[in-house]
């Protein structure tokens, strides 16, 4: 199982929102990270076959993304927004949505949604109607429904979106678990998502790829940008003309900082072990 993707473009009129994409995806789970309006969705949405391309070849599993029928049998698909009729319970919302995929035996269904809700540690809520769910529950019902018929490419778009913490840890669990035996494509503006699933990305930035490649060789890009420095606080303003402040924590009258430079920005700063989101944001910044 492989995507390929050659020189994909998409416009919308005169504003381009993809340009020059190319990318190869093997099994396992692949991080797409980018902020909003870097055309993340925009690609996903292509790849989903929910959108056309305004240029280049993209094939999935050696189908032609033209042919959206057989594109369509493999692939699952969570956006980032979606919604359920509420008044439906957990089971006739699964029901409904097989039934929608073609799947005609009520034997297979029920079994087969059985197991999907059991994946996703919602058996016990058969019978919960949907407006009874917590956003994290929904997410795992949004999990089961894209796997509905077994797809070999699972795409889901901003899945923690909202999430507390603690749900936003199940889930990442969740899909790695997934894309054991297929691929699953995690996008995202929150690089931690990445950082405990992946272990290849890509990062867009407006529309072109800025990185490409493996999570360690993207942290040593940064290994020598990233800096910690304790300083009062009145020398705070000066600091900010030197480099950009990563994180802060006060510490009575001084400051314990991380910082993103090209070089030492204040005799007393340390190198720091970088991470994703570290040089995520090196990269957003253009700091070679």
């Amino acid at each position: 199982m492989e995507i390929n993707i050659s020189n994909l473009q998409k416009k919308y009129g005169s504003n381009t929102a993809l340009q020059d994409i190319n990318l190869t995806i093997g099994k396992g789970m692949f991080g797409l990270l980018g902020p909003n309006g870097a055309g993340k969705t925009t690609l996903m949405r292509i790849l989903a076959t929910l959108l056309d391309k305004s240029a280049g070849d993209i094939t999935i599993n050696g189908i032609d993304i033209a042919n959206r029928k057989a594109i369509r049998n493999i692939i699952g698909y969570l956006p980032q927004e979606f919604s359920f009729y509420p008044k439906m319970t957990v089971y006739e919302v699964m029901d409904y949505l097989s039934i929608l995929a073609g799947i005609r035996s009520a034997g297979y269904r029920r079994q087969n949604i059985i197991s999907l809700l059991e994946q996703v540690n919602l058996q016990k809520f058969l019978r919960t109607k949907v407006r009874s769910l917590s956003g994290g529950m929904k997410q795992r019902l949004g999990i089961a429904q894209a796997l509905i018929n077994k797809p070999q490419l699972l795409i889901v778009d901003e899945p923690t979106a909202g999430l507390d913490p603690e749900e936003r840890v199940r889930f990442r669990n969740l899909l790695v678990d997934f894309a054991k035996d297929r691929i699953v494509i995690l996008s995202t503006h929150i690089a931690g998502d990445i950082e405990f699933t992946c272990s290849r990305l890509a990062i867009l930035k407006q529309g072109l790829i800025a990185y490409e490649g493996k999570i360690s060789d993207l942290l040593k890009q940064a290994a020598n940008s990233i800096w910690t420095l304790v300083i009062d606080r009145n020398d705070l303003a000066a600091l900010r003309e030197k480099a950009t402040i990563l994180t802060s924590v006060s510490e009575g009258s001084k400051i314990s900082l991380k910082l993103l430079a090209d070089q030492q920005p204040f005799p007393r700063a340390t190198p720091a072990q970088p991470t994703i989101e570290d040089a995520y944001m090196k990269i957003m910044k253009g700091i070679p």
